[in-house]
């Protein structure tokens, strides 16, 4: 079994010590052992949950959520219902934020095209175009 530090999981995930403390202290990261000076002991088990959280993390899922989550995990006989309800719902959220960052990229695809082209109307002293105009007809 690996064994790792507080000061590994940090560099490895990118979080300061503080964080991994916080996740302890509400019981996302749970079964942290001491060593013998008092140090925390983490392990694989640690690093599998921290990249689930991680990933629910940047997928928008509440701490809270998290917190659902992994109790429902505890005892998935008693509890598939719920988490298959909360990782459905979960999907579904990040679909449409994936839709609406995809309409956000044409937005702004969109003004790309229209500064580049007002810039280069500048420096030819052409007519400026039009927001309408896009997508150009090349």
């Amino acid at each position: 079994m690996n064994t790792y530090t507080i000061r590994d999981l940090s560099l490895t995930f990118d979080l300061p010590s503080s964080t991994l403390r916080y996740y302890e202290d509400i019981g996302l990261l749970t079964n942290v052992s001491r060593n013998a000076s008092g140090q925390r002991v983490y392990t694989d088990e640690h690093i599998n949950r921290l990249r689930a959280i991680e990933c629910f993390k940047r997928t928008g899922l509440p701490i809270a959520k998290m917190l659902d989550f992994f109790h429902y995990e505890e005892n998935l006989p008693a509890h598939i219902d719920d988490i298959v309800s909360l990782v459905t719902e979960h999907e579904s959220y990040i679909t449409e934020q994936i839709q609406k960052m995809q309409d956000d990229l044409k937005h702004i695809r969109h003004k790309v095209w229209f500064y580049h082209a007002i810039q280069k109307a500048i420096e030819t002293r052409t007519e400026w175009p039009k927001w309408e105009d896009y997508p150009p007809e090349d």
